[in-house]
C-alpha cells in the first residue's frame, strides 16, 4: 500500500504574501511563478523567518508545478528552508506551514505504516494543527488538515484511518470552514476535489463536479493558481468521460 500525499499541498503553497516590504519584490516574483527570482530576491532580503518561509514556499511551488513526481531534494531544500524560519520565530505561521507540505511530501514513497513510524505524517498534522490553534481563521491550514483527512483514510481504510486519528466527518467540516473563510481560492477547490476524487470518484462525483466548475470560475490571481485551474480542467474532462474507477486511478496520479 502506498502513500501518495497526505497533504493540501498547492492550496497551502498559495499562501498570503509576506507583509514586509523588503520582500515585495520576493512576493511579486512568486506571484508571476519565478520562483528561482523569488528566492534570490528572499535571499537579498536578508535572513529573516518571513524570508526563509517564502524561499520554501517558492522551492515547493517550483516542484508542485512540475508535470513530474515531486522532486526529493527540492523537498528536503524547502524542509531546510522551513526549518530555518522556524529556528528564528518557532510560531511563525506559515514556516510551520510549508514544513508541513514539505513532510507530507515526503511520505509519497512510504507506506502508511512506514509515514506514520518516520513520524513525517503525524507531525505534518501537528504543525498544522498548531497553526489553527494560533489562527482559527487560517483557512490554509483547514484545507490542509482537510486533505489530510480524506488520504489517510482513502490510502489505510478504517484501520489505517483510527491509527493515525483520521476522520472524514472532521475532514468536510474543515473544508466547509476553509471554503466559507475562502471562497475564491482556486487551489483549495482543486485539492479537495482531487482528494475526493482518489478517494471515491462514484460517491462523490457530484461535489467533485461542482468543486471543479468553481474552481475554474475563478479568476487566478498567481501563475500557480493557473496550474492548479489546468488541472481542474483536466480533472473534470476525465470525470466527464471515464469509469469512476479511472478517474479515481487519475486523481490518485495528479498533484
Amino acid at each position: 500500500m502506498r502513500i501518495r500525499s497526505l497533504i493540501l499541498a498547492a492550496c497551502v503553497v498559495l499562501a498570503a504574501p509576506m507583509a514586509s516590504a523588503d520582500m515585495a519584490s520576493a512576493n511579486d516574483a512568486f506571484r508571476a511563478g519565478r520562483y528561482d527570482a523569488a528566492l534570490v530576491e528572499a535571499s537579498a532580503a536578508g535572513p529573516s523567518a518571513d524570508a526563509y518561509a517564502l524561499k520554501a514556499r517558492a522551492t515547493l511551488a517550483k516542484t508542485m508545478c512540475s508535470s513530474l513526481e515531486p522532486d526529493p531534494a527540492l523537498i528536503r531544500e524547502a524542509l531546510a528552508s522551513a526549518d530555518a524560519a522556524l529556528a528564528l520565530d518557532p510560531r511563525h505561521g506559515e514556516g510551520r506551514l510549508q514544513k508541513a507540505i514539505a513532510l507530507s511530501l515526503l511520505t509519497r514513497p512510504m507506506s502508511l505504516g512506514e509515514a506514520n513510524r518516520s513520524g513525517y505524517g503525524p507531525e505534518a498534522k501537528a504543525l498544522a494543527e498548531a497553526v489553527l490553534s494560533d489562527d482559527p481563521a487560517n483557512h490554509y491550514a483547514l484545507g490542509f488538515l482537510a486533505v489530510w483527512h480524506v488520504e489517510v483514510h482513502r490510502r489505510g481504510g478504517t484501520l489505517g484511518a483510527a491509527m493515525l486519528g483520521a476522520s472524514l466527518k472532521t475532514a468536510g467540516a474543515d473544508y466547509a470552514e476553509a471554503i466559507r473563510l475562502a471562497p475564491d481560492d482556486a487551489g483549495l477547490r482543486w485539492q479537495w476535489a482531487r482528494a475526493l476524487a482518489a478517494f471515491d470518484a462514484k460517491k462523490y462525483r457530484s461535489q467533485i463536479e461542482s468543486e471543479l466548475e468553481a474552481a475554474l470560475a475563478i479568476d487566478p490571481q498567481t501563475d500557480l493558481e493557473r496550474v492548479m485551474q489546468k488541472r481542474a480542467e483536466t480533472l473534470l474532462n476525465e470525470l466527464t468521460s471515464k469509469r469512476a474507477r479511472d478517474v479515481e486511478d487519475i486523481a490518485n496520479r495528479m498533484h
